[in-house]
């Protein structure tokens, strides 16, 4: 069941920050989803190719879907036409692949490149020096990269309570974020995206920089 009342009082307050508030739908039905629609809410996120495809075919047209899982090469395709932003894109094989299918519908999808920052191996991501040489490869080769763009960063901290230890995680993926957008070329005006911060720990994130939050079970229960 939706909180009305706490997405009105969440969306409120994130959009006076300035930051996107993209609801976690996975797994919930779809009449969650447009009851959360109804209310105003336009950025979903979904972890599973073939769930987020069926959702899409069902709910309205101008909902921006968000894939935020970990996504392979050869289920690309099948989000191409309408994904609005792919979070987690750690590989340039994977980048390729997107920019290819984007072609085949005359689009260009942003992305998010994922930075691992927690102190766990489960989860997905590239270290600092692995996002520099992705960079330093993607400015060679991106005159022939036309379809697909990226907007910035995205980290999921660590499953812990410590507040110093998040607080460092956070500040870890903030100053990479500064710097590729200081140096590179992408500059200002497109890459713009700090995305950071779940259920458990986006207030942390947001006072360190954040810009862009994934809540799921605070707005639709738990799973």
């Amino acid at each position: 069941m939706v909180n009305k009342s706490l997405w009105e009082k969440l969306s409120k307050e994130l959009t006076a920050m300035g930051v996107t508030l993209v609801a976690v739908s996975k797994t919930k039905p779809v009449e969650d989803i447009q009851e959360l629609y109804d209310l105003g809410q336009r950025h979903f996120g979904e972890n599973y190719v073939q769930e987020l495809v069926s959702k899409q075919e069902t709910l309205p047209a101008d909902i921006h879907w968000h894939y935020i899982g970990h996504l392979q090469s050869n289920k690309v395709k099948y989000i191409a036409p309408f994904v609005h932003l792919i979070h987690a894109v750690d590989s340039f094989k994977l980048l390729l692949e997107i920019d290819k299918q984007a072609a085949k519908f005359k689009r260009t999808i942003d992305v998010l490149l994922q930075l691992h920052i927690a102190d766990e191996d489960t989860k997905f991501g590239m270290d600092e020096k692995e996002i520099f040489s992705f960079m330093d490869y993607y400015t060679a080769q991106r005159a022939s990269l036309q379809h697909v763009r990226i907007c910035g960063l995205m980290g999921m901290a660590s499953n812990v309570e410590n507040e110093t230890k998040l607080r460092a995680e956070f500040s870890r993926l903030k100053n990479v974020f500064i710097h590729l957008k200081e140096t590179s070329f992408l500059g200002k005006e497109h890459f713009n995206t700090c995305s950071m911060g779940m259920s458990s720990d986006y207030k942390i994130a947001i006072e360190e920089g954040s810009n862009m939050v994934r809540i799921g079970s605070m707005l639709f229960g738990s799973r």
